[in-house]
């Protein structure tokens, strides 16, 4: 027993050495966020850091490249970076790639911020839900609570607050050197491998303060990729996608409703719609759009039941896009409904509703072709002489009839009305058979 475990132990610096970055947690996971700042993105870094924390990570790396997004997001994510158990590294790569308005916070709140040549990082001053400045005392609130956060992650990671303040209170971007003189980032790396060799062996200051040595050599790379889930979430919470699929599901059920029976646009109606709920659930939605849109259906409606010359159509058309564009409230333009969208949606809405309702209502008003009422203004022959009753030949059956005036045997005639299983018929002197009606 004791020669097989001086065995084990002699074998152990092998197994170390075929088998690097199995023991003692060399491993380093990395992100892709390079997409809006929005709840897909806070469900994928959630996960990926989950990954790092149950794998025993040195390190995961966020390479990063956004233009910015939802400040609800964003402020999860801060909280997830600076909560996270194992170090976390954002690093603004490839060429060309940006960290802007959201993603600068990102950068401020990670253990190590690294940015690659040719990126830039900044420009963070908050402003409206359309993109335009705010009122100015509300503009002072959300500017002064974005500095507030921003200069509180820098100084807790020893940044320079100052040079973080001004991105959001001047707007102003840093090149990758600029960002390194500033104090605002700690490394310009070229690519992955540059940041790894310079990651290893090199002690973090945690968010809580304490230091933790990062160690990269021989490290496991474990890409973590967006999966299915996340990519259907970014689709579906695109704001043009989520009001797409809420217009379908609307005219989907509205059809099921207006032609009973049909089942399948009923059925891709309701999965539309639960899908846009969910994606307009986690995104910052202005109910007054949803009711103006509401409104502008309701005119549509109206259009066909009141003769308005058109006046509702134009109300229910302006209501319709103007709620569009209202519907979300976003700083972004890529996070809100385009009008390129808007336009046509609203047209070919307005022409489904209109076309359907009026289909509708013209089936109701026309004259039953079949049954008993739909004998009624229909011409037949008599089978007997009617003197007042008898028999009368219709839509190929013999009914039995009663005339007010007397009508000789093979006379036409026509009916006038259907009172339970008897008809009552006049003459028809001079007239042809109508539709349906038959010799005997």
């Amino acid at each position: 027993m004791a020669a097989m475990l001086r065995r084990s132990v002699a074998a152990l610096p092998l197994l170390l050495a075929l088998a690097p970055g199995v023991w003692a947690g060399q491993r380093v996971v990395i992100l892709t966020l390079s997409d809006s700042i929005q709840p897909a993105s806070l469900r994928y870094l959630d996960r990926g850091l989950e990954v790092a924390d149950s794998s025993g990570a040195s390190a995961t790396i966020i390479e990063l490249n956004t233009p910015g997004g939802l400040l609800t997001s964003l402020r999860q994510m801060t909280t997830a970076i600076t909560a996270a158990r194992r170090p976390v590294v954002v690093y603004v790569t490839p060429a060309g790639a940006q960290a802007a308005s959201a993603g600068f916070f990102l950068l401020m709140a990670a253990d190590v911020a690294a940015m690659a040549p040719g990126t830039n990082a900044g420009a963070a001053h908050p402003v409206g839900g359309e993109g335009a400045e705010l009122a100015k005392t509300i503009a002072e609130k959300v500017t002064n609570d974005a500095a507030a956060l921003v200069r509180s992650l820098a100084t807790q990671r020893g940044r320079s607050a100052e040079w973080a303040e001004k991105a959001v209170r001047d707007s102003t971007s840093y090149t990758e050197r600029e960002a390194l003189e500033k104090k605002l980032i700690d490394v310009v790396s070229n690519d992955r491998g540059d940041l790894l060799k310079w990651l290893d062996g090199r002690t973090v200051k945690r968010f809580d303060g304490r230091p933790e040595k990062v160690e990269t050599t021989a490290a496991e790379v474990v890409v973590v990729a967006p999966n299915t889930g996340d990519k259907l979430l970014s689709v579906i919470a695109h704001p043009n996608i989520a009001y797409l699929l809420m217009l379908l599901g609307l005219v989907g059920i509205y059809f099921e409703l207006s032609h009973p029976g049909a089942i399948l646009p009923g059925v891709l109606g309701g999965v539309a719609l639960l899908l846009a709920l969910f994606a307009l659930s986690v995104l910052p939605v202005n109910y007054v759009g949803v009711l103006l849109i509401l409104l502008g259906i309701s005119f549509f409606v109206l259009e066909v039941k009141v003769v308005s010359y058109g006046l509702l159509t134009v109300a229910g058309l302006v209501s319709f896009i103007f709620g569009s564009l209202m519907l979300i409230r976003s700083p972004f333009p890529a996070l809100r409904v385009g009008l390129a969208v808007v336009l046509p949606t609203a047209l070919a809405v307005a022409f489904v509703v209109i076309f359907l309702l009026a289909r509708v209502l013209r089936s109701y008003r026309r004259q039953p072709l079949t049954g008993a009422k739909g004998l009624a203004g229909e011409f037949g022959e008599a089978a007997v002489a009617l003197e007042p009753s008898g028999k009368v030949f219709v839509h190929g059956e013999y009914w039995e009839a009663i005339s007010r005036a007397p009508i000789p045997k093979g006379a036409r005639v026509r009916v006038v009305k259907v009172v339970g299983l008897l008809l009552e018929v006049e003459p028809a002197w001079g007239e042809s058979l109508g539709p349906g009606a038959e010799e005997a």
